[in-house]
Formats: C-alpha cells, structure tokens, sequence
C-alpha cells in the first residue's frame, strides 16, 4: 500500500496537522482485525472527511480524529482518545469480531475503545466513515436496516455538524452535549459545555455553561431556530432543515445540511463561544457566520429575577414595566444580580391581567411548563386561572403554529431586542395593567378603606340598584362630595374587560353631557368604579314607569333628547379619539339635579384613531332593541350604529314606551313598526305619550319622531350623521322622507342573534358573544 506523508507546519493556523494520506484508491471502511497505523487514513466515499491520526497546533501528542479533508486550515470535527493522547506514532487502530473499535498504543494496551458490543461473534462488523463525518460500526449481516452498532456522532466533542443529534435519552439518562477543548493545543474536555436539551418536561433551549455555571442562554426554540440571535439570518444557499424531537424516549436537536458547495459546522471554542462557520468548497475557506455569545446581555441572568437587558441604554438593566429595583440602595450599573420586584404584589384579584412586551428574550423555561395544543388565547385563561403562573407565551414563531409556554415563579434572563423578539405577556396587578393602556390614567386610584367609608360599608340602605356586572352605592366622600360606585360582582365571569375599557376610554372623555369618571379602585377581589352622583337617576327610571312618566314634560324630554345628542356629537367628532359607544339605551342616560342628560357605561365603547369611523367585530355587544341591523347581523359597526340606538331612545321618550316588548292589538310591530305605520298613516301624532298635557308644540313633536325614523333606516347610509341630527334638532329645514326602519318587526333582532349568549342587563338585554374578535 504505497502512502505519502504530509507535513502541514504553518504556525499562523489554529490547528496544524501532521497526518498521512493516502494517493492509492480511498477507502472509507474497516475491516474485522484490519490495523490503521499512524501514518494511514480512512476517507468518506465522496471525499469529505477523513480519518487517521494528528496532532493539533504546536503539541507532539498523537490523536485519533475525523476532520474535513480538503478544507484549508484543517479542521477536526471529532477526537477519540481525547483523554488519553499516544505520545509517539506508535498508534494502531483495530476492530475486532465484537464489533468494538479499539486504539492500541505501543505496547499493545488499549488507551480508547468505541465500548460497543454485540450478540455474537459472527457478526461480520465493518467500521465506515460516511460523508456526513460519522463513523459507524454496523452489522455486515443487517446492512440493509443501517442498524449502528455504534456512532462517533453519540459521542461529539467540541464540534456539531450536519446530521448530529445534541440531546438527552431519557431512557438511558445520557447526554449528548459539546464540549471545549482545552486550549487549541490540548482536545482534552475543557471548561465549557453546550447542552440544548437537559430535563425531561421543560422546553429546548441551549445552554453554554463554565463547568456548571451556566454563561449564556440561547433560546429557547422557536419551531425554526434557537432564539438567542434573532436577527442572523442563514445564508439562503444553504440546504439547511432543523428538527426537534420530544417523546417519551428521547429529547434532541438535529440539523441536515446538504449542498455541493459549501459545509457548515458549530463550534465550542475554548474561551466559551459557540461559533457557526461555512467552508465554500470552491476556495476551500471557512467562513464566520456567527459567534455567541456576542454582547454584554447575552451574559445569562444579568438584570437579575424580572431585569431586562438592552443593549441600546446605560445601563444595559431595567426593570421590566410594573416592576421596580428589588435593591436599590445597592444599585451599581455593573451589577444588577438582585433584580427588580413588583411595584404592587399580585392578590390574585379577578382585575389581574397580563400587559404584552414585544420583541424580547423568552425567559429561562427551567420553571416553565408547555402545552404544543394550546392557542395564544387559550394559554391566557390557562395562566390566568393559575394564581403562580407569572407569564406566557407562544414560543413558536412559525407560521400558523399553536404552543404555550407558562412560567411559574421568577422571570429570568429576559432582553429586548431593537426587532425579531418575540411577544411575552407578563402578569401584573390590576392598577399596574390599567396604568400600561393607553398610556398614563388622568383618574385617580381609591383605596378600598375609602370607598367602604363612603359608602357606609356597602350598606343595603346605600344601595341604588344593580345594573349589569353588579350593584352600584351611593357614597359621600370625606369632603362632602356625593360619588356613586359601581361594584364589579364577585361571583360575575364577565365585566373584567369592560370594566378596563371603561377606566381607559372615559378617562379621556370631558363633556357636560357624559358622566364624569372620578376614579376606580382595584383591591384584593374588589373591583369598583367611582362616578359623579346623579341624584334623579336614569331616565329608564323615569319614561317606562306608570306614574314617573308624569313627571318629565315635553320641555323637559325634548331638552334631554337635545343633551344626548350633544353628548354622542363630542364622541363621535369632537373629543381626542373618536368614540362609538355601542350600548346607548334610556338605562345609561343618567340625570343631574337640573335634569341635564349624561350618557353612562362605557365598558363597551370602542375608540377609533385618525380618520377611522368603522370596524368589525366577531362579538356583537349591546342591548337588544337597540343594536343596528348592520351590527346584529354581520358585527359591522360605526358611528351610525349610534345613530341607530339614539334614534330607537328618541321613539322611546316620546311614547314613554319601551321598543323591546311594545304590545299593539292591531299588529305584532314593534316600537318602530309602529312608528313607522303611524307615519305612513299621517298619524304620527297618535305615538306621543298620554300623559303628557296638551301643552307640547305639534311642530316640534312630530319634527322629533320624523329625526327618530330618519335615525332608526335600515341602510346605515341612509341615516344622518351626528353633526346633521344636532342641526336637524335646532332648525326647521324641510327633512327628507324616512325609509322603512330596521328591525320594526316585534322579535326579529332575535332571530339575527339566535346563537349569541345573552346575559341580563339592568334595561333590557346585553347581547355578548362568546367569539371575542375586539
């Protein structure tokens, strides 16, 4: 066998060989008692690696290796007796009829085995070095099956290549892990490790630890790539698929590579970096692709239990929103290991929410639990309904994917990336939540001690009523002022996102003709809402009782028709954000001492930026009778869905009856059904309410009913805007003929919301879906 040596003693090189190969016809196997002496090499079918025996950079030792064979410098991508190096060329390699690889020294001691066994001796093993850099042992009677009786790739060094699992079996309990060497000169294990999957349960992401200290943290997975850089991008050329396998057997990582050009490897350097570099074969030169870790908060745990890192402020740490320094008498910008704590604890109060920061690190999933079944949204009520659950997300960013990860105690190792984090839902206490929408509250907070005070207690004589989430106090304040509080109910389910909406939404809102928002309290399981008091009541209160109805005259009801379209022309035109309230009804239009209207209850209201006036929904919310056929039917909503429902409370002041469950003996119309008719019939006179006198102003009244047909059309196009029902109500101008009304059939708003659930309302019925598409 005619064989040539080769001498590569360039000093500039990280590694340099001394290695022997072959100018006869290569082979890549082993036969059963076939030696390879120092000086031989096996290689790869198609020429892509080999193996034989070396000694890396300035050292003497001899080594057993695998390394790509044309690349330039060589490269090692696996050492066998890396404990034990041979101190001479004396080095014979041979497999016996067992199937185990053996490396002999001089004196015919074995300094390294491949520990692989098998059944029998007549099992005609043979040692193949494959293209992919694995060498296997395999059974010659089994071929076919590429059954391994061993493979150096269970047993990798500092090097992870193509087709290489890094992982755990959860049988055996044995890691497959990189290691470092120890110096450039010495492939001895060094300090540091790379493991991608360590406990059983917990979800992949990857470790690089200094013994077992862990350093850095990439991850975790994201269902394409470990997350720790999220904004390399692999080169395009490459052929490159990654697999995560989770069972019940084995945990593991494995990516296949496959090009004619170029070659990919993943590297443990000595001083604790994993590396990715690319060989082109044309020129034969590696390429850098990637080092980790690469900035100061890629330093695991560097902020500290609920610190963020970012690499664009000093310092580098903050806490995360909601969160304040844990130490801050110890505060130094170079060390942060104490971490941030909670600006309010969390009391597991029904008000609890989660606010969103996006393009972060996921946190250390060591404490993490995780479900690949769930959705985004069913991972929120899962983390929400478990007290201990301080986080969630869906780690997974590919597309159309579900996953959900829950975080149980502390929140560790987090950072911003300036784009390509992912999104994280942390939860916080609820006045913490309520401060994060939005923007900054402009309403104060109460203490509970001060409502219960106001309130006498919540006494059962303080007591106005119920309305829809729960009952609602007066309450005198310790200045003398006179508040009302809306209290969430305890045992309710629903009223939470209202009550959120309400705080947010209204806090921006300041007319004369909306109530005022003085405040909200959030404490323990308490959730409450502090108005202005409005000693007459609602007008509901007034219009659909026998005896009360008396008592508002025309003046009086043609003032409050005037105040509440006053009130919807500053929401839906002249306030910060343009406001669609959606559940306009007599039972929130509250009445001051003077009798001045002020539309209540924004706990449905949706508020538009810019030019937008229209949206769509998938949950139609509202009272029915009131909601617009668009809305009713196909979730469309807009401003003229107001217009709808003030049209519907117009018809309703000047009849003094509700258009829900209106009863007519000559038909089966509703209020607007037969409103409508009446029109028609020139009658329009006959829907005034019997107990007013026979003071009111006939011009006036039917100018009234006329708006309110216009304001209840079918088509949303055909009913005036806010700005013309205002003008229309102060002028004579001649008035355009109404169109037929939408829903003046009694019931058939019903028959559009048959699959809608329906929970009960002070004044009539709030209409919620279970879809929540707001």
């Amino acid at each position: 066998m005619n064989q040539t040596i080769m001498l590569l003693p360039s000093i500039t090189m990280a590694f340099f060989f001394l290695m022997v190969v072959r100018t006869c016809n290569s082979v890549d196997t082993i036969a059963v008692y076939q030696n390879i002496t120092d000086g031989e090499t096996i290689v790869s079918e198609n020429e892509i690696f080999e193996m034989g025996f070396f000694s890396p950079g300035s050292s003497k030792n001899r080594y057993l290796g695998i390394w790509f064979k044309n690349a330039s410098p060589h490269t090692v991508v696996w050492v066998g007796n890396r404990k034990t190096p041979l101190t001479n060329t004396l080095g014979i390699v041979k497999l016996d009829s067992h199937g185990i690889l053996s490396l002999y020294d001089g004196s015919g001691s074995v300094i390294w085995s491949s520990h692989s066994s098998a059944s029998g001796i007549n099992v005609n093993p043979s040692a193949q070095l494959l293209d992919t850099g694995n060498l296997v042992i395999q059974d010659g009677n089994i071929l076919s099956k590429k059954i391994f009786i061993w493979q150096s790739f269970d047993y990798p060094g500092d090097t992870f290549i193509s087709g290489m699992k890094l992982g755990k079996n959860l049988i055996t309990g044995r890691e497959i892990y990189l290691s470092s060497w120890r110096s450039a000169d010495d492939p001895s294990p060094g300090e540091y490790t790379v493991g991608y999957l360590m406990v059983k349960g917990k979800y992949p992401q990857v470790y690089i630890r200094k013994r077992s200290v862990i350093e850095t943290r990439m991850g975790p997975y994201n269902g394409i790539a470990f997350a720790g850089q999220p904004n390399y991008k692999l080169n395009p050329v490459y052929i490159y698929k990654g697999d995560m396998v989770l069972n019940q057997k084995e945990m593991y990582f494995m990516y296949t590579f496959s090009s004619t050009t170029l070659l990919l490897r993943h590297i443990t350097t000595p001083g604790g970096k994993l590396e990715v570099w690319h060989l082109n074969m044309h020129n034969q030169e590696w390429m850098q692709d990637l080092t980790f870790p690469q900035d100061n908060c890629d330093n695991y745990g560097l902020c500290g239990p609920y610190g963020s890192c970012s690499t664009v402020t000093f310092p580098n740490c903050g806490c995360l929103k909601g969160f304040e320094l844990k130490n801050p008498e110890e505060l130094n910008p170079g060390n942060w290991t104490s971490g941030c704590r909670r600006s309010r604890a969390l009391d597991c109060g029904p008000a609890e929410g989660f606010l969103m920061f996006s393009s972060m690190k996921l946190p250390d999933t060591q404490n993490a639990e995780f479900d690949g079944n769930m959705s985004l949204q069913e991972c929120e009520v899962a983390c929400n309904n478990n007290c201990s659950c301080t986080a969630y997300a869906n780690p997974n960013i590919s597309s159309g994917s579900v996953g959900c990860l829950q975080w149980f105690g502390d929140l560790i190792d987090v950072r911003m990336y300036p784009q390509n984090g992912q999104d994280l839902y942390v939860r916080l206490a609820a006045s913490e939540v309520l401060g994060s929408k939005k923007g900054s509250l402009e309403v104060p907070l109460f203490s509970l001690s001060t409502i219960s005070r106001a309130t006498n207690n919540f006494s059962i004589d303080n007591k106005l009523g119920e309305v829809g989430f729960g009952p609602v106090y007066k309450g005198v304040l310790e200045e003398g002022q006179e508040i009302a509080v809306k209290r969430l109910s305890k045992f309710s389910t629903q009223g939470l996102d209202e009550f959120r909406n309400e705080v947010i939404c209204i806090a921006k809102l300041q007319h004369r003709n909306l109530v005022k928002l003085l405040g909200y309290c959030i404490q323990g399981h308490e959730t409450m809402l502090v108005y202005e008091y409005m000693p007459n009541k609602s007008l509901d209160w007034f219009i659909f009782d026998d005896l009360r109805r008396s008592l508002l005259d025309w003046p009086q009801r043609f003032h409050i028709i005037h105040g509440i379209a006053r009130g919807l022309l500053y929401l839906h035109q002249d306030s910060r954000l343009r406001v669609v309230h959606r559940d306009l009804k007599a039972g929130n239009v509250l009445l001051d001492c003077d009798m001045n209207p002020k539309i209540s209850d924004f706990g449905l209201a949706r508020m538009f930026k810019g030019h937008e006036s229209e949206a769509n929904t998938k949950k139609v919310v509202g009272t029915l009778g009131y909601i617009s056929p668009e809305y009713a039917a196909n979730g469309f909503f807009s401003v003229k869905s107001d217009i709808f429902s003030f049209g519907v409370l117009m018809l309703e002041i000047v009849s003094g009856k509700k258009n829900r469950g209106f009863v007519h003996e000559d038909h089966h119309d509703n209020l607007l059904g037969h409103a409508w008719r009446l029109y028609k019939e020139g009658k329009s006179l006959d829907l005034i309410d019997a107990s007013l006198d026979k003071s009111w102003p006939v011009s006036e009244v039917l100018r009234s009913i006329h708006i309110g047909l216009l304001c209840v059309q079918q088509r949303a196009e055909d009913r005036p805007d806010t700005q013309s029902v205002v003008r229309m109500l102060g002028g004579e101008d001649l008035l355009p003929s109404p169109k037929q009304p939408g829903f003046f059939i009694q019931g058939s708003e019903c028959d559009l919301t048959k699959n809608i659930s329906l929970p009960s309302s002070l004044n009539g019925v709030t209409v919620s879906e279970i879809i929540d598409g707001r």
